[in-house]
């Protein structure tokens, strides 16, 4: 008799168990995401990214946008010391392009001289690639963490953003004053904050003077 209680009450722990430890592991991963953005908020590096150019009358569709940047593209980085050790063939998929997926770090340069006053702040100059986490990097430098997407980009958890409504009206009427007559296209900046790891996270949206915080 006692024996079957006792299997029925381990039973009843068990069943609990699994009924329990998704949720747990489910608000864990609630929890690291925030605690993560506070990390880099805290302790992270401001930089400022140069963003590509993109068609000024479709930035802003609906309530979110995607934004690609000069390090997004792989011709920009294959052009850096140390892309041939990151683009080996044990990273190489059948066509001999980089593996989807792939982590590499982009190291990022300061600029020299600061943005005169009225501009939007200078954009960091990437200067080398890495396969892992460089280490004692000069203070006028940072790594910045990326991986490669599925299509021909580096992602580094910085390409969607998401404005109100009445936001996304002035920014569009800010992009419009801001292309020359001839119709040409003006790149944008992206202030974003990086941590020791190499993680990312926007803070604002530079177009001209103009700054709009995310």
């Amino acid at each position: 008799m006692n024996y079957e209680l006792e299997r029925s009450d381990l039973t009843n722990k068990v069943s609990s168990w699994r009924f329990w430890a998704p949720l747990i592991f489910q608000s864990v991963l609630i929890l690291v995401a925030p605690a993560q953005a506070i990390y880099t908020q805290m302790t992270g590096k401001t930089i400022i990214l140069q963003t590509i150019p993109v068609d000024p009358y479709d930035i802003l569709r609906g309530y979110s946008q995607t934004l690609r940047y000069s390090i997004s593209r792989i011709e920009t980085l294959e052009a850096l010391s140390g892309w041939k050790t990151v683009a080996d063939a044990s990273n190489r998929d059948r066509d001999g392009n980089l593996e989807s997926g792939t982590q590499l770090y982009v190291i990022l340069q300061a600029p020299e001289k600061s943005a005169l006053s009225g501009q939007a702040p200078r954009p960091w100059k990437p200067v080398a690639v890495s396969r892992d986490r460089p280490a004692n990097l000069p203070p006028n430098r940072i790594a910045l963490k990326g991986k490669k997407s599925d299509y021909l980009w580096i992602d580094y958890g910085l390409e969607t953003y998401y404005f109100p409504e009445t936001q996304r009206d002035e920014i569009n009427a800010q992009i419009n004053q801001t292309i020359p007559d001839s119709g040409e296209e003006r790149p944008f900046v992206v202030e974003v904050k990086v941590d020791s790891q190499g993680r990312a996270l926007p803070i604002s949206l530079w177009i001209g003077e103009k700054n709009y915080n995310f």
